[in-house]
């Protein structure tokens, strides 16, 4: 099943920097596994925010549970699940002319 997926960090504003870059580096290694799993589709950053809206890809709601809970920053976490299907005009345009553009 696919998941639109947005999420919005809000960490600590007292956080100590050393600890932040910390936190980041190992959100990031995080993140790459999940991609290379193939579990995190694609992500996309909120301009001047510290939130993205990401395409997920699970078996389960569980598995995705998990796997979002994984990230080393979810602790400071809101995120809002949509999930979603297929559109008829993807399934019309793939059908009369071909693989649907990709972004």
């Amino acid at each position: 099943m696919l998941l639109m997926v947005q999420v919005t960090v809000e960490l600590p504003g007292d956080m100590d920097p050393a600890a932040l870059q910390d936190i980041g580096e190992a959100e990031l290694k995080r993140a790459h596994e999940l991609i290379q799993a193939g579990s995190l589709r694609k992500i996309w950053r909120v301009v001047g925010a510290r939130a993205n809206f990401s395409i997920w890809e699970t078996d389960t709601l569980e598995e995705f549970h998990a796997n979002i809970s994984s990230l080393p920053m979810h602790p400071y976490m809101t995120v809002n699940v949509t999930p979603i299907i297929e559109h008829p005009a993807t399934q019309a345009y793939e059908a009369n002319i071909g693989p649907f553009p990709t972004i």
